[in-house]
């Protein structure tokens, strides 16, 4: 399996500044344009997919624990951003970190295919249902490339033309005269508002866009092991692309309710159990709740409170490897009681005699009151 930090050159502790420094050399280096090595390819688009998991607080953490294997068990994508194509450096260091490649203005085509926006999605869903895993059906409103006009944005029969003002490239150059002298600057065109084209009849389902906005249902498998704060990338379920572009990503990010009665640390669950100074002395079965249902355990002689009791194999299963699962902690408190019948006084007042060897002292109220006060 690959080691992303390896692949950009940068220790397992490199910060995201040092990432994107060592992703900017790199990808100079790689991209297929430039290098023209047989294998060149390939590893910009491993590049990528290294870049976009190290710089994912969730992604990193999960690869660190279980790998690129662990990834793709956790529902990450493994294509990386470069799948569909990679464009030129500049297209690449704008989308990934604004601004432009190798500083000053470039010009972008506007008929170019241009990839559609991510969306991102939060749900929630139930404790145990995060523990074990499901399938839930999700909704989306994001925008579908039209199916009246296959995206174009004109209507049926007819077709878009150039900007006869701009010539297709959506910007005209103006120049301006000032005290200093004539000064000329690249403005959007205003015939085509950037668009290089002009539709003369729009298409009356998408009002000339090429996209409309649609709620879509989507089946997605949640897996086992999943936490709080837990992404899914769903690749292409995102709005769609322009001029013929992929459609971005849907990240779905996953919030999980709290347990009333189970709390969890990574694979670890802990859980209270309550019981009395007999059955801590004595030892005892006692039935508890787990996430497999109710379960006895033992309760050693002894016990004191604060102790723990492990169940093996009894907590969350492990993303990467769901039939390895963690272990549940019990932890014991011994409660006094606060109130007694006269047998129980007199069971403890023997108790009493038998551990101090001596009779307990009885003093009135009225005689502790004034003891206080001496």
């Amino acid at each position: 399996m690959a080691d992303y930090y390896e692949i950009l050159g940068v220790s397992k502790d490199a910060t995201k500044d040092e990432i994107k420094s060592a992703f900017r050399k790199m990808a100079r280096k790689l991209h297929p344009d430039v290098n023209k090595a047989p294998d060149a390819e390939e590893k910009f688009k491993e590049l990528g997919k290294a870049y976009e998991t190290l710089m994912d607080d969730n992604k990193r953490a999960t690869y660190d624990r279980y790998g690129e294997e662990g990834l793709n068990q956790a529902g990450f994508s493994s294509q990386g951003p470069f799948a569909d194509g990679f464009g030129d450096l500049n297209d690449i260091f704008e989308s990934f970190f604004g601004g432009f490649g190798f500083g000053g203005s470039r010009r972008v085509d506007p008929n170019a295919p241009q990839r559609g926006e991510n969306l991102r999605l939060d749900i929630e869903i139930e404790f145990e249902e995060a523990v074990f895993g499901m399938e839930k059906e999700i909704k989306i409103d994001h925008l579908e490339t039209c199916k009246t006009c296959n995206g174009t944005g004109a209507k049926v029969g007819t077709e878009p033309v150039t900007c006869p003002a701009c010539g297709g490239r959506g910007q005209v150059q103006q120049t301006q005269r000032t005290i200093l002298g004539s000064i000329s600057q690249i403005v959007t065109c205003p015939k085509c508002h950037g668009k290089g084209k002009i539709i003369s009849e729009p298409c009356p389902d998408c009002k000339g866009e090429g996209r409309k906005e649609t709620e879509k249902k989507l089946s997605i498998k949640i897996p086992q092991g999943v936490d709080n704060g837990s992404k899914m990338r769903l690749s292409h379920e995102g709005d769609a692309g322009i001029n013929g572009g992929p459609a971005g990503d849907l990240y779905v990010v996953i919030h999980v309710k709290p347990s009333e009665y189970f709390h969890r640390e990574e694979m670890t669950i802990y859980t209270e159990c309550v019981v009395s100074p007999a059955q801590a002395a004595l030892g005892d079965t006692v039935l508890i709740k787990t996430l497999d249902g109710d379960r006895e355990i033992s309760i050693p002689t002894g016990l004191q409170s604060g102790d723990k009791v492990k169940i093996k194999g009894a907590g969350v299963p492990s993303i990467a490897n769901p039939s390895i699962r963690g272990d549940h902690i019990v932890i014991v408190t011994v409660k006094t009681p606060t109130h007694l019948s006269n047998e129980e006084k007199t069971l403890y007042e023997k108790l009493y005699e038998l551990q101090l060897g001596k009779k307990r002292e009885k003093k009135s109220v009225k005689e502790k009151i004034k003891g206080a006060f001496k």
